[in-house]
């Protein structure tokens, strides 16, 4: 173990010397805080394993990267002492000879050699000053520790101890560097993917199912979760590509709390009860390299008025509190802002409820009290802190319990965040959502929710179908052509509050200040090797003419008397011109500022060096010339196309090894077609289910292996309105089928192939007429009843086989799917639960909700027949998807499933260029968001909103009128009642 310590000695001198600056610059103003000690000391006893940190063990860490017990360290304003073992001397040595002086004693089993080195650091004590640093309320234990009290007992009259905790936390833990924040991302990370990918699922189906499962059994598996590394390679918030596992702990909980008994303190434990469909109050901490974060989150299960309302008041004030963190602020100020908005809310009697500490510092440890979040800390904050904001309410009276365990409550939101300048603060766990339409959850029938207005509020992991979306009819008379203004209106107060968090998270994602690199990807210079040494040259440039060396991909030219090689990658064109009796080749080279085009952008080496641009050779040897030409002209071609091949292929992934199983026959579903086809023929086969994968077999033996760790998305789709019934696979990473790649891969069977006769050999000579077609039609139905059957329980194995991969089985909803065009032909494209996809016809279209940052409807204005809508993804360089044509009947249960899923949409009377705007906000996705961000596309929807008003407002009828025209109107509904009666039964028959 001792051989794999690595101490990195930039980071403990540039650390070593702030501190030091620090302490000197406080000396020379007025010692307020370090009080005026001449040294302190930094004691550190036997290894301990405890839960937090002191604060002898953070500076071990924050100056040399671990712990080293048994160690003393006397700092003074001009060296460095540290007393400590040999082998912990010998990792040292190594720091001497940086700007502060580093003094190593180091102990052995000499007595007296040991106690002339503590004599030694006592001098050195009390030369120093009569005031000494002490870190108070550090306790360490151990033999060299009570070693040290004798020792230091003989001079403790004669010196006066400091806590110089205060100091250590603002003058070096405090502010974190890049290296720090970036640990304490990842951290945050973990945390956030934890609750909001394992336990609010975990959560959801033990409270759906109605399980009995308690509190310590649902904390032990988040537990187990730091032992599967797969876990956190799969999270949506993606981690720095050499995040360990190995170095992730636990500093707080995992808790779950319910049923009336909540204790918000950190000490807080998990107890034996059952999980109580109520108030639910989780929270956790994760360690990663030391660097600590914590998230903790309130879950309402039905709540009532007062309930919701109550933590919509809780998440005003964590939030504005959030936005009074910034640099120069006092910490008693972000208390007294929130003791303000409860006192000024319409709850002002919630003030006796609200915590009386509301967070502190955090990083190498736990809790830094120095930084309590409380109505008297006067210390301000500095770019570069990191705090822990946890807002809570204790002890609230339910009015009206759902039961005896429902009688009181509590409601906490904690969040770690990152203090800037003249911006608001960076929160690191916003990956775990806090608004009232995720953490509220609705699980009772509709007949018992006394306001319809509850029933469609759902979490959005729980279900993503608003169940006010189906359509009851297809027939456009039966359809009302007004819009329901008060689902209007309720849409937009939510897509207001959907547009301002984008907004947040797009400051918070591309800010300046963290080190995100502005989603910028530099183009690389690519350098191109002809040949590397001399005798590589073809034989044939001795002649000095000029060669086009296919092997190499490189064309020899005669310069002056030498062959000069030029890689075919340097060239852009070749062309030849006759002029008399001589004919002329002309080579133009590629160089920078070129005019417009695509290869207008080609990286260069060093753009403002000087560049051959073209170079002409002239012959009497025409056919010679033609041929050249030819050649070059040919190899130019080729190596496009390999560059082209190349780069269609380089996301295409080498899958390991498909483990069969052996002890057992592997489930298996026959007379299976798949798409894409193998080889372009249409063959069919078997899929099997494998230990780690899937593999399709046709009759001629041809294979394809799926496996599960490469699965993003698996879909079932019945037969029912269709004519095949399928099994989907929606890949991470492209395949190899034959020689074309594919990301998605569809096992089938048609639903009416004739070669399934299962209605006997029965003689039906005796039938005639609606009889045998009556049959034909109830077995029609049965056969495809029995395929969905089929095929649903084969996807629901292969989601039990793949059962630690966090995937399973999705189905579309057909009620909410409409017309479109992903393509080029009009398909029906169905929502599922996770996507919106289209698996009829290829190309198949498959769009991951989660992926989505925003959604524009087009072209929506009044005599157009169809929209066109828009998404926009995260990532700002995969471009943007359209669907088009949607007839205009679809709008809006477009928009109310947009909502329902918590998309941000926005919509326009035109259609936009989406390549520049794109283009734009990759250039400076920072600037994008500090200029409004996507508020632009609201506001040009807003603007048709208001000419539409204004050309309505323009038709406004008198009193009198309106009376005629309602008169009217009921002398027309008798006969239009009648019409339509007999209209539906026309239809029914």
């Amino acid at each position: 173990m001792a051989d794999e310590v690595r101490i990195d000695g930039q980071t403990f001198h540039n650390r070593l010397s702030s501190l030091i600056s620090a302490w000197k610059a406080d000396r020379r103003s007025n010692d307020a805080l370090f009080a005026g000690v001449g040294s302190f000391i930094v004691l550190m006893g036997k290894n301990e394993d405890a839960g937090t940190y002191q604060k002898s063990n953070a500076m071990h860490y924050w100056l040399l990267g671990y712990e080293f017990p048994a160690t003393l360290m006397i700092f003074t304003p001009d060296a460095l002492w540290i007393v400590t073992t040999v082998k912990k001397a010998k990792h040292l040595e190594g720091l001497k000879g940086g700007k502060t002086p580093l003094e190593i004693l180091v102990r052995g089993k000499d007595p007296e050699q040991n106690a002339k080195h503590f004599e030694r650091c006592l001098d050195l004590i009390k030369t120093s000053g009569k005031k000494v640093g002490v870190l108070a309320k550090d306790t360490s234990s151990g033999p060299f520790i009570e070693e040290w009290k004798k020792a230091y007992g003989d001079i403790s009259k004669d010196v006066e101890e400091v806590d110089i905790a205060p100091a250590l936390s603002i003058a070096a833990l405090s502010v974190k560097d890049e290296t720090e924040l970036r640990n304490m991302r990842d951290s945050a990370r973990a945390s956030t993917g934890i609750m909001s990918e394992f336990f609010v699922e975990e959560m959801s189906e033990i409270l759906d199912e109605e399980k009995k499962v308690t509190h310590k059994q649902l904390t032990d598996k988040m537990d187990r979760k730091l032992d599967e590394p797969k876990f956190f390679q799969n999270l949506k918030s993606k981690l720095t590509s050499d995040f360990d596992t190995q170095q992730l702990d636990w500093i707080y909980g995992p808790v779950v709390q319910s049923g009336g008994s909540y204790d918000l303190k950190l000490t807080a434990q998990s107890d034996e009860n059952n999980l109580h469909a109520g108030t639910i109050i989780a929270g956790l901490g994760l360690r990663y390299k030391s660097y600590a974060s914590m998230v903790a989150r309130t879950y309402l299960v039905d709540p009532n008025d007062a309930q919701e309302s109550n933590y919509k008041l809780l998440l005003s004030v964590h939030e504005a509190m959030i936005k009074e963190a910034r640099e120069g602020v006092a910490i008693k100020d972000l208390y007294n802002k929130a003791m303000g908005v409860i006192k000024s809310s319409k709850q002002p009697e919630m003030e006796k409820h609200f915590v009386k500490s509301a967070g502190g510092g955090i990083g190498l440890e736990t809790r830094d009290s120095v930084l309590a979040i409380n109505a008297k800390n006067a210390r301000v904050l500095k770019d570069g802190m990191t705090l822990y904001l946890s807002s809570g309410f204790t002890d609230i009276e339910n009015p009206k319990p759902q039961d005896k365990k429902s009688k009181t409550y509590s409601l906490v939101i904690t969040d770690t965040i990152r203090i800037r300048r003249d911006q608001d603060p960076a929160v690191f766990t916003n990956g775990a959502a806090s608004d009232t339409g995720s953490v509220c959850f609705f699980f009772k029938d509709e007949e018992e929710e006394p306001q319809p207005k509850k029933q469609t509020k759902k979490d959005p992991k729980v279900g993503a179908v608003a169940a006010s979306n189906i359509t009851k009819t297809k027939l456009r008379a039966e359809r009302t052509t007004q819009v329901d203004e008060g689902a209007e209106a309720r849409r937009r107060e939510h897509q207001k509050e959907l547009a301002q968090k984008k907004q947040q998270e797009g400051l918070a994602t591309y800010s300046e200040a963290v080190g995100d690199e502005n989603g910028v990807t530099q183009k690389k210079f690519k350098k191109f090797e002809s040949y590397k040494r001399d005798n590589q040259f073809p034989s044939k440039v001795k002649d000095l003419a000029i060669v086009v060396d296919e092997k190499a991909s490189t064309i020899v030219l005669p310069i002056m008397g030498r062959p000069v090689p030029f890689h075919i990658q340097t060239v852009k064109n070749a062309s030849k011109t006759d002029e008399g009796d001589f004919a002329y080749l002309r080579i133009n080279f590629l160089s920078p500022g070129q005019g417009v085009g695509r290869k207008d952008d080609q990286p260069f080496e060093d753009p403002t060096a000087h560049f051959v641009r073209s170079l002409t050779f002239r012959s009497r040897d025409v056919e010679r010339i033609d041929l050249i030409a030819e050649q070059i002209t040919n190899l130019k071609k080729n190596a496009v196309r390999r560059e082209q091949e190349k780069k269609e292929l380089e996301d295409v992934v080498e899958q390991d090894k498909l483990v069969e199983v052996r002890n057992r026959k592997p489930s298996r579903l026959d007379t299976i077609f798949v798409r894409p086809a193998m080889d372009g023929k249409r063959i069919s086969g078997e899929v099997e289910i494998h230990q780690n994968g899937l593999r399709y077999v046709d009759h001629r033996g041809s294979k394809i292996d799926i496996l599960f760790s490469n699965v993003k998305h698996l879909f079932f789709q019945p037969c029912t309105h269709e004519l095949i019934v399928i099994i989907h696979v929606h890949l991470k990473n492209p395949i190899m089928i034959g020689k074309k790649k594919a990301k998605d891969v569809q096992f089938y069977r048609e639903a009416t192939d004739m070669q399934f006769d299962e209605t006997g050999n029965r003689k039906r000579k005796h039938r005639y007429g609606d009889e045998e077609e009556f049959e034909q039609e109830q077995e029609e139905r049965r056969r495809r009843a029995q395929l969905d059957k089929q095929f649903k329980r084969f996807a629901e194995e292969i989601q039990t086989a793949a059962r630690d991969e966090g995937w399973g089985v999705d189905i579309p909803f057909r009620e909410l799917g409409f017309n479109g065009v992903p393509n080029r032909s009009n398909v029906f494209m169905q929502p599922t639960a996770d996507c919106l996809v289209q698996l009829t016809e290829p190309p198949f279209t498959v769009l991951t909700l989660d992926e989505i940052e925003v959604a524009h409807l087009e072209r929506v204005q009044f005599g157009l027949k169809n929209f066109d809508m828009v998404f926009v993804f995260k990532d700002f360089h995969r471009p943007p998807v359209h669907i088009n044509t949607i007839p205009v009947e679809s709008l809006e249960p477009v928009k109310e499933w947009l909502d329902s899923i918590n998309i941000a949409y926005s919509e326009g009377p035109l259609n936009l260029n989406w390549s520049t705007i794109m283009k734009t906000i990759i250039t400076d996705p920072h600037q994008f968001f500090i200029d409004g961000g996507w508020s632009f596309l609201a506001a040009e929807s807003d603007e048709e909103g208001d000419s539409e008003e204004e050309e309505e407002s323009a038709f406004e009828m008198s009193d009198s009128e309106l009376a005629v025209s309602e008169e009217s109107s009921e002398d027309e509904s008798d006969f239009d009642d009648d019409a339509s009666a007999d209209e539906g039964s026309a239809s029914d028959e």
